[in-house]
């Protein structure tokens, strides 16, 4: 067992190295997928990374388990997951700050606000300076490859609110926000059967908010018009949620391991640290779904 003043060595592995040539083969492969080519580099790096991440995470469980780290690396580790919250805060602020230059300022001066009158003549003349952009420059000038939607995602008005998804995906996160709190507080007081139940709410909550998000695409595909190829609008919007998205079903993922260990008897009360890493990233992406909400949904 490691003393309080010895920090923990763990045996030489090769999983870092196998993880930095996963990540690279995923960024060939993404590369490559964008160019309309092969995704196998894209394919192959997910499949290793998952792997060798699988086999990290073990490792560093079994590792707690055997009562090998001590409070300096527990501390370390509570800094690496600050870390990494604070990247990708750090992730979603570069989108944010793009939909803010679009929105705020490169619309306005398109439409010849202010010392930008020249903008306007040059480079969209009768550009009305509107948002979202019902239209692309493509499709002002008479060709087909990029047309903008007929519909937006904005807000429907209150006759049509009970059906507006991303309400409902608010809703379930918020409540999801709070479910990952009461397991919190559950596990520090050492009431496993509670904890283990509130931690399964989250995860099916999380799990029904992907379903939405699904929905919600294919509504706004199928009926909207609205695509990836429908203007700086398509774009900002499909990023923004895309990229969530994606940190929804990563963070179900952690949670239904950590429940998955909560079945098997794994956390104390004063040792819980896997699940408050994972509640701590899911907290995040709730917070930046109500950003979302406001920016995309109801000031979109």
């Amino acid at each position: 067992m490691a003393s309080e003043s010895n920090y923990y060595i763990p045996e030489n592995s090769w999983m870092p190295v196998l993880t930095a040539a996963s990540l690279g083969a995923m960024a060939l492969g993404a590369g490559l997928a964008v160019q309309g080519k092969t995704p196998l580099f894209l394919l192959v790096g997910l499949f290793v990374l998952a792997c060798v991440l699988f086999n990290w995470f073990s490792t560093v469980i079994q590792e707690n388990m055997r009562g090998l780290t001590n409070a300096q690396v527990k501390r370390s580790f509570t800094m690496a997951m600050g870390w990494f919250i604070f990247s990708e805060v750090m992730f979603f602020a570069a989108f944010f700050g793009a939909l803010f230059y679009v929105r705020v300022l490169a619309v306005p001066w398109l439409g010849g606000e202010g010392d930008k009158a020249m903008t306007n003549a040059l480079l969209w003349q009768g550009f009305s300076a509107e948002w979202p952009l019902m239209q692309t420059p493509d499709q002002v000038a008479g060709g087909t490859k990029f047309v903008g939607p007929h519909e937006n995602m904005g807000f429907p008005g209150w006759s049509k609110i009970t059906g507006w998804l991303p309400l409902w995906g608010t809703l379930l996160l918020l409540t999801s926000s709070w479910t990952v709190h009461i397991a919190h507080h559950a596990i520090k007081h050492g009431s496993r059967g509670r904890f283990n139940f509130f931690l399964a709410i989250t995860v099916a909550l999380g799990l029904a908010f992907v379903v939405l998000q699904y929905m919600e695409y294919h509504e706004a595909y199928a009926e909207m018009g609205l695509t990836l190829k429908s203007g700086i609008y398509g774009t900002t919007f499909f990023m923004l949620t895309g990229f969530h998205g994606f940190h929804v079903c990563l963070g179900v993922f952690m949670l239904a391991i950590q429940l998955l260990r909560g079945l098997k008897g794994h956390f104390k009360p004063d040792d819980q640290f896997g699940f408050e890493a994972s509640s701590w990233y899911w907290h995040f992406v709730d917070v930046v779904w109500l950003g979302l909400f406001i920016f995309v949904y109801v000031l979109g």
